[in-house]
């Protein structure tokens, strides 16, 4: 008797970091639907965890590497596929070339915490305020983020010492509650599952990007896709689809 097969949520990590994944899986595994599962990458080259503007432009090249490896194989096709990184790198070629929905834990944020009102954003690493912001811009949530609140070890340093973690990000999430504010956002991969337990010492709500992400796709408001199957434009085919594995 043959079992019905799942569908699969295709999760790029574009750090190179296991344990960002690793973290990510835990968050997110026992969140899913029955029928699904998380088939979970990470990224084969480029930095351990992503805390500038040139470590996030090789990331985006490392998940269009990631995406490309799946069409190589011939894997079949996922029902959606979602960004572990908050900033998304590659969101924009990675929707170009995807036939599923495609979103990333900083737009799947914007898309939850807009809901509420304008907000703000919590996270590590002092570098991300301008790209953040940047990044709200371009998907037209800026009139909406009133305050990005940076702590300054990053992500990769706060998914080592959880104790740490907790007391920085609880007093980032605490000063980020500024007037006006209406719900925040507890940004990156490697902070997955912390704002269940911060959200006691926060007034306001707190969004947990990974979770976010998640439910985004689950429940269909990601940008809808804008072609029929996977691909890479013609240009470009031998550089990723035919390269070797």
């Amino acid at each position: 008797m043959s079992s019905t097969p799942q569908r699969r949520l295709l999760l790029i990590n574009p750090n190179t970091s296991t344990s960002t994944t690793e973290r990510l899986v835990q968050t997110l595994t026992p969140l899913l639907p029955a029928d699904m599962r998380l088939d979970a990458q990470t990224a084969p080259f480029g930095a351990t965890y992503i805390a500038c503007e040139a470590s996030h432009a090789v990331a985006a090249h490392a998940a269009l590497e990631v995406w490309a490896a799946q069409l190589r194989t011939g894997a079949s096709a996922p029902e959606a596929v979602l960004i572990g990184c908050f900033g998304d790198p590659g969101l924009f070629a990675l929707r170009e070339c995807s036939a599923c929905p495609v979103t990333g834990l900083a737009e799947a944020s914007f898309i939850e915490a807009s809901a509420h009102g304008d907000f703000a954003i919590a996270t590590g690493g002092v570098r991300w305020k301008p790209m953040l912001e940047r990044l709200a811009q371009s998907l037209g949530y800026g009139p909406r983020l009133r305050h990005i609140e940076t702590v300054a070890p990053s992500g990769a340093e706060m998914l080592a010492d959880p104790e740490m973690a907790l007391r920085c990000l609880r007093q980032a999430c605490q000063d980020a509650a500024r007037p006006g504010v209406r719900a925040i956002i507890l940004g990156g991969a490697g902070l997955a599952g912390y704002a269940q337990l911060l959200q006691p010492h926060v007034s306001l709500p707190l969004i947990d990007s990974a979770q976010a992400g998640l439910r985004v796709l689950l429940q269909g408001q990601a940008p809808k896709p804008q072609r029929q199957d996977n691909g890479f434009h013609a240009q470009w085919s031998n550089v990723f689809v035919n390269a070797p594995a």
